[in-house]
């Protein structure tokens, strides 16, 4: 049996803070986390914990450090990592100028699990430990995504774009053909190990109608799988749905008429959305990942995430590689705090930290898989380093309680704040060698610090 002890600050949410932030989350300034065979089995005070653990238990330390569960990507296209950061159009433009030419190249299997390869180890350094993920239209693309991350025992969605109309002629596949293609990777890969698969048309303009009706029908005959698209990021893309689908009322209607709406279907952007199109997605259960620094590269607009909280629809954070700017969920964090200062909603750091790891769990439908340290969850966690640059750790002298803390993880917080990721109580990434002591048996611990570094920063 693998039974490992983790000592330091530790911090998980029950709820979701909006509802009420006192009993929302848990936070142990001197805490242990008690990992056996990769799932969690206790989370408490260290000092109560170490006093009745067999003598045979390791126990790793983790100073000056803040134990987070892994951050969850609810939106990320893994073909466009080459192209992030590239300059100078709105989403219709950017799509034919970047995108396309370069989700060609993905046809190529040996390619694909080179750029699959690089993708998740990138991940794994910007702390995230679960994502919801695009392909290409190539089912190699998913083969190759889904082989690497088994390799590595990740939780990880994906699925193989599907795009009949609107694109080049390399990139198209049709009805027939998708749903072929898609109902064999889902044979292949759903709920293989770690894995699940999403059915995902890109979006309705890419789409015949004939063709949504073939994913519905993905999802009516495997009730398990996910929908993941994209809806309402532009206004130009919102006036195109319009006059692609002149019969319907809205857009939300090209995926309502064809059966893709529910509990595990996960819309993208959603920033323009009319009244009765929230009233809906709230009715179906249906999710949003929030993008804000896509949002603002693509200059598409501001997510209104306090309407999504009045209507009751789950949201997740997503970073929107490639038009988003950073794998860094706290970077995104950052992005989604000025989204909000913009419409006059103040966005706490207890609310972010919740998108990015319970509330990104529930709008994947994981939240009995992962998301926070409830005893039987899957060991998926950071350790976040409170003094990974100079001015970080100067400014982590300043804070006063926890409050300010994460917030300035938050604002100033990047990859260089991710010490470690563990993966099912394996640690996978490892910023320095130098980060951890050695573990040590239970009955050789110091028990007399009951107190963590003061650069926690709450009193």
């Amino acid at each position: 049996m693998s039974r490992v002890l983790h000592r330091g600050s530790l911090l998980h949410f029950l709820d979701d803070p909006q509802k009420g932030l006192k009993e929302s989350y848990q936070y142990f300034i001197d805490g242990a986390l008690l990992v056996e065979n990769g799932h969690v089995t206790a989370i408490g005070d260290a000092q109560q914990l170490i006093e009745s653990l067999p003598s045979d238990t390791q126990i790793q330390e983790h100073k000056n450090a803040l134990l987070v569960p892994g951050f969850v990507d609810t939106h990320i296209h893994y073909p466009q990592m080459d192209i992030i950061g590239a300059h100078g159009e709105q989403l219709l433009e950017w799509l034919d100028t970047y995108v396309f030419p370069v989700e060609a190249k993905f046809a190529d299997i040996e390619y694909a699990q080179q750029v699959a390869r690089r993708f998740l180890k990138e991940l794994l350094r910007n702390g995230t430990t679960t994502a919801l993920v695009f392909g290409t239209v190539h089912p190699q693309s998913v083969d190759a995504f889904f082989s690497e991350a088994q390799s590595l025992n990740l939780r990880m969605i994906a699925g193989k774009v599907m795009m009949d109309r609107n694109a080049p002629d390399n990139l198209k596949d049709t009805a027939e053909s998708s749903y072929r293609d898609s109902k064999a990777l889902i044979q292949r890969w759903h709920d293989r190990g770690r894995l699940r698969y999403a059915v995902t048309p890109r979006f309705a303009p890419t789409s015949t109608p004939e063709q949504l009706k073939a994913a519905g029908q993905l999802l009516r005959e495997h009730p398990g799988v996910y929908l993941h698209t994209h809806m309402s990021e532009n206004l130009n893309e919102v006036a195109w749905v319009e006059e692609l689908f002149p019969h319907l009322d809205h857009y939300l209607h090209s995926y309502d008429d064809a059966g893709l709406l529910g509990r595990r279907s996960v819309f993208a952007h959603c920033v323009h959305l009319s009244e009765v199109e929230w009233q809906r997605m709230a009715e179906t259960q249906s999710n949003i990942a929030f993008c804000p620094t896509s949002n603002l590269f693509l200059g598409s607009g501001l997510f209104p995430l306090a309407k999504a909280e009045s209507c009751g629809v789950n949201v997740g954070l997503g970073t929107d590689i490639g038009a988003g700017t950073s794998f860094s969920l706290l970077e995104t964090m950052d992005a989604a705090y000025k989204v909000q200062q913009l419409q006059g909603h103040s966005l706490t750091p207890f609310k972010s930290f919740y998108l990015a790891t319970l509330g990104g769990a529930r709008t994947l439908d994981l939240e009995s898989k992962i998301g926070n340290f409830i005893p039987g969850k899957e060991a998926d966690f950071l350790v976040l380093d409170l003094a990974a640059t100079p001015l970080l750790e100067q400014r982590m002298q300043h804070c006063e309680d926890l409050f300010e803390t994460l917030f300035v993880l938050s604002t100033l917080g990047d990859d260089r704040c991710i010490r470690e990721s563990w993966i099912m109580g394996e640690c996978k990434h490892r910023r320095d060698d130098s980060a951890l002591s050695e573990p040590q048996p239970a009955h050789t611990h110091d028990q007399s610090d009951g107190s963590q570094s003061a650069a926690t920063g709450t009193k």
